[in-house]
């Protein structure tokens, strides 16, 4: 038997539990292709320095494929067999003894290669999952400061004043408290108070202003998915390396981004090539352990454990995907141009690349306060995914009669709301401690213009 495609359970299931049966979503990598494609990918897995073992994938898929066949052939004699078993009344009591002899022996036989083939198929995926997506041929090899810069907007302010960090900044405005924060919820957490939190809830409906405007359908999801829906996006919900919170005695994870339910939500549908590109927008609250997130350049707002995003997710024919990914790239630029920040474009080197990505166009804002003397921090990305989470996630859409193709998915930040505040504080902060609000936002702000230090009210917590 010469199998193509290797489809296993991913573990979850689509749809409501009441009024109609949920259907299990399969799981569907194209190890054909891998085997035939091996020193491609082999030098893909040593370009992104992945923990991946293409040898022992294709070890298992040949002894995955073998027992395949062996098994097709014990279940033909089995037919056989039962065939032979609606003629027993006409047997001699020698052959009625010899075919029900066969028959509880090709059971047996049956059964274990069944156990064999399953426990096969089970490790063949999890040891397929590792493997990268491919990589587009223009995405420079190495480390990330290999990077190659496509597109740089503005210059970084010329300032002449001392300038301070949005820690401090938002600090002496009284917009975030991560004092009180760390006693509710431990380190990395936080609160945003009066303008902070007006801000948050401008930037959230600037961009999804934005989104809708460009034909995204807005939405908002849950912040919980199943650990099949996580890795069917080619997140890791267990392991050291995992930077996913879990919740205890479920299959439940909490969302590191909205693109995980966004991709869930057609998982195991068969899309009218007609309908797509279907384009999403959703806001959501994101969950990361962020292990190893330490020192003056991430402090405050940069890396935290939760926080606020507007996601933007396409899924699309393989023949769109790549001019899509230009056309969020384009999107994210002209929203951060509108806001007045100086960034950089970079098309991400492949040991940047997540599992998952084919291709990644980060944005780098200037932070003139991160580090000891400023520096660029990421506050968007955009990737082509191809079909990876498709195959995954079994997304797939109708070519013609009878033909179904895996789609292809893209992801882009359209606002990363904590980053979004460093970068505005930051590059937009007075003399006398005020912070200029971008024009565009000021609508969003009931025409606020200047966030300006005000007399701080004491406050009195007893406890």
């Amino acid at each position: 038997m010469d199998a193509l495609f290797v489809s296993s359970w991913t573990g979850h299931r689509v749809g409501a539990r009441r009024g109609r049966t949920c259907a299990r979503v399969r799981m569907s990598i194209d190890f054909r292709r891998v085997a035939e494609r091996v020193d491609e990918y082999r030098v893909n897995i040593e370009n992104r320095k992945v923990g991946a073992d293409v040898e022992r994938v294709l070890e298992l898929y040949e002894g995955y494929r073998a027992s395949v066949t062996e098994l097709t052939a014990i279940r033909t004699k089995k037919n056989e067999n039962s065939a032979q078993m609606k003629k027993i009344k006409t047997m001699t009591q020698e052959d009625k003894d010899a075919c029900i002899k066969e028959g509880k022996a090709l059971k047996e036989q049956s059964q274990v290669l069944e156990d064999k083939t399953r426990e096969l198929e089970a490790e063949l995926n999890a040891e397929g999952s590792k493997l990268p997506n491919l990589t587009h041929p223009d995405v420079p090899v190495g480390e990330e400061a290999n990077a190659t810069v496509l597109r740089v907007v503005g210059e970084q302010r010329d300032f002449d004043f001392p300038i301070r960090s949005h820690l401090d900044l938002g600090l002496d405005l009284d917009m975030f408290d991560f004092e009180n924060a760390a006693i509710v919820t431990g380190q990395k957490f936080y609160y945003l108070r009066n303008a902070g939190a007006l801000l948050e809830l401008a930037l959230i409906n600037w961009a999804m202003s934005i989104a809708a405007s460009r034909g995204f359908t807005p939405m908002t999801t849950p912040d919980l998915a199943r650990e099949g829906m996580v890795q069917g996006c080619g997140f890791q919900p267990r392991g050291p390396e995992s930077q996913v919170y879990r919740v205890d005695e479920t299959d439940l994870c909490l969302v590191g981004t909205a693109e995980i339910p966004l991709a869930g939500y057609y998982a195991g549908k068969i899309l009218d090539k007609e309908a797509l590109p279907i384009k999403m927008a959703a806001f959501s609250h994101c969950f990361r352990q962020e292990v190893g997130g330490a020192g003056s350049a991430v402090r405050g707002l940069y890396r935290v454990h939760q926080f606020s995003k507007v996601e933007l997710f396409v899924i699309a024919t393989e023949d769109q995907s790549d001019e899509i990914h230009q056309e969020l790239r384009a999107m994210e630029e002209e929203m951060f141009e509108s806001l007045g920040l100086h960034f950089k474009t970079l098309d991400m080197p492949t040991e940047d690349l997540g599992n998952p990505a084919y291709r990644k166009f980060d944005i780098e804002a200037w932070m003139p306060a991160r580090g000891e003397s400023g520096s660029y921090g990421e506050i968007s990305s955009a990737s082509n995914c191809t079909d990876y989470q498709a195959r995954r996630l079994n997304i797939r859409y109708r070519e013609g009669k009878g033909d179904n193709k895996f789609a292809h998915t893209l992801n882009g930040t359209a606002c990363a709301v904590p980053r979004m505040i460093v970068a505005i504080l930051e590059n937009n902060q007075q003399e006398d401690g005020s912070v200029v609000v971008p024009e565009v936002l000021r609508p969003y702000l009931g025409g606020m213009d200047v966030i300006r230090p005000s007399p701080k009210k004491k406050e009195v917590l007893k406890s």
